[in-house]
């Protein structure tokens, strides 16, 4: 099959209304949550990075995605995609896993399977940054949600979302790996119990090492395709 052609000669960009940068909420350390909004259709595609701090790569590979999109207009026809780049920026700064409290932020979503503890968080919700993505799918209803990770080196799906999973796989070199939804996770969460479509994109632990282009080269392509997956009745 054809792959997604990573454009060398760009159109002209998007217009500026069509690309909306917001600070929606705070973290711990009282550092800004920002996302973007690009595109205004109703397939919604949301895609998220470094909810564990430590992982990192995927950070910039959400900021060329941003890139992509605003050169590539067509991209956006009927689609509105929703980017944000470093959900837990306090983990991000501390190079670490867990939020400045010490909480993992992807095992304190309210799940059928959650568990209540000092690392998961006492509560569902119990941490502003699990609480602003939570209110991110519940105002855009995302058709599909791509998460990304490290340092499995594999595509993982929880939800209705083993096709698009294997769309995503054809476009890079990550096989499929069906790890199993976590107590708490995005994948329970959102997956499991709202029935959306969430890949956990587990690139490895080698590509902190990679320059922007050949991150983009190597799993560009794939959430290229993960934006141009056919999306579902509403």
């Amino acid at each position: 099959m054809d792959h997604p052609v990573i454009v060398k000669v760009l159109p002209p960009p998007i217009p500026e209304q069509q690309t909306q940068r917001l600070i929606g909420g705070k973290s711990i350390e009282n550092r800004p949550i920002v996302h973007t909004v690009l595109g205004k259709g109703s397939d919604v595609t949301f895609v998220l990075a470094a909810i564990h701090g430590n992982e990192k790569a995927g950070i910039q590979l959400v900021r060329r995605l941003e890139k992509y999109l605003q050169q590539n207009p067509k991209m956006l026809e009927k689609r509105r995609v929703v980017l944000l780049p470093a959900a837990n920026p306090d983990g991000v700064a501390n190079n670490s896993r867990y939020n400045a409290r010490g909480i993992d932020l992807n095992r304190n979503f309210p799940a059928h399977n959650r568990i209540n503890s000092n690392r998961f968080g006492r509560t569902a919700l119990s941490e502003p940054e699990t609480r602003f993505i939570f209110e991110l799918i519940r105002k855009y209803n995302p058709d599909r949600i791509v998460s990304i990770h490290q340092p499995l080196a594999c595509i993982d799906y929880d939800g209705p979302s083993r096709a698009l999973a294997y769309r995503m796989a054809q476009y890079c070199n990550l096989p499929l790996k069906k790890i199993g939804a976590k107590p708490g996770s995005l994948g329970s969460h959102a997956g499991v119990m709202l029935s959306i479509p969430v890949i956990s994109l587990e690139l490895p632990r080698s590509a902190d090492r990679f320059e922007s282009e050949r991150l983009w080269q190597q799993y560009g392509p794939a959430l290229v395709a993960a934006v141009a997956y056919p999306y579902r009745a509403k």
